[in-house]
């Protein structure tokens, strides 16, 4: 299976468009997320070709109404220039309140020049958060890493903000490993980070499976965690992934607790899927809109 980082460094032909997505019309209690790269398989059909067209026709098809963005590699989106992939958004009357900017040269080399590039071009798409989704197994191989990162995250943060967006980081399983005396990575960026610069997207499948409870992360934290991430987890030894409503994660409990969260945005996201994945994600809204799981 391709991984989140394999497809980042995809890039392809771009196709034209008219004018940047300003999206005005929604109310963000109508918006309901969705992680692009849940549909990458159908984005990369054809990987010299990726085609983000049918899979955010059909995801607008379905029911969602946002995206999360990922993908953005070599100044493009699947070959688009960022103006053309907003119209192409436009096109669907798909929001995107955020993006997922892995920022390789940044993070490992500190060139500010990759960083400012990146979020001049995120500014295209209209995001209110720019996130941070991934940290290489190289960048995080002590507590001294993190604090690191939590450095350069305040400096990304800085930049986001003056280019009118929110930075958030997205977290793993991997964060939540105890270095020692109960420490973990996460702590250090919740310590180290500037909590006027730096948010938090909570991946709820991600923090069960390091065995953490997301309503305690949240009651921990209130007000940091602007954004989650909604997959749930099967009753099997493996704790694979499932759609949401169909697993063991209680939902439904935990959006009790959104306010105190600080939630803004969530966007449902399966890393892998067992049945055909446009009847995956049709299951997982219908669960939502069942439940009036919302913002």
């Amino acid at each position: 299976m391709p991984t989140r980082r394999s497809f980042l460094k995809q890039t392809s032909l771009a196709t034209t468009g008219l004018l940047i997505y300003t999206p005005e019309w929604f109310k963000k209690k109508d918006l309901i997320g969705i992680q692009l790269y849940t549909v990458r398989n159908e984005i990369f059909k054809d990987p010299k070709n990726p085609d983000p067209q049918t899979p955010l026709s059909r995801i607008a098809e379905i029911g969602y109404t946002s995206v999360e963005v990922f993908g953005y590699n070599g100044g493009k989106f699947f070959g688009l220039s960022p103006s053309d992939f907003a119209d192409l958004l436009k096109k669907y009357k798909l929001e995107s309140p955020s993006g997922h900017y892995s920022l390789p040269n940044y993070l490992s080399k500190g060139d500010e020049d990759d960083l400012k590039k990146t979020v001049e071009d995120a500014t295209h798409l209209s995001h209110k958060f720019f996130t941070v989704p991934f940290l290489p197994d190289s960048l995080r191989t002590n507590l001294d890493d993190y604090k690191k990162l939590a450095k350069k995250l305040n400096r990304a943060g800085e930049v986001a903000k003056g280019a009118g967006m929110r930075l958030a980081y997205h977290n793993h399983n991997f964060e939540f490993k105890d270095w020692g005396g109960g420490q973990t990575g996460f702590d250090v960026l919740l310590k180290e980070t500037d909590p006027s610069l730096v948010n938090f997207e909570m991946d709820i499948f991600w923090v069960t499976k390091a065995g953490v409870d997301p309503i305690q992360l949240i009651k921990s934290n209130p007000g940091r965690i602007k954004m989650w991430h909604i997959k749930d987890m099967d009753n099997t030894p493996e704790k694979s992934f499932t759609e949401v409503g169909s697993g063991i994660i209680n939902y439904k409990e935990i959006f009790k607790y959104k306010k105190e969260s600080g939630l803004e945005y969530f966007f449902v996201e399966q890393d892998q899927v067992k049945i055909p994945v446009y009847e995956s994600i049709a299951k997982s809204l219908q669960y939502i809109k069942k439940n009036k799981l919302e913002v």
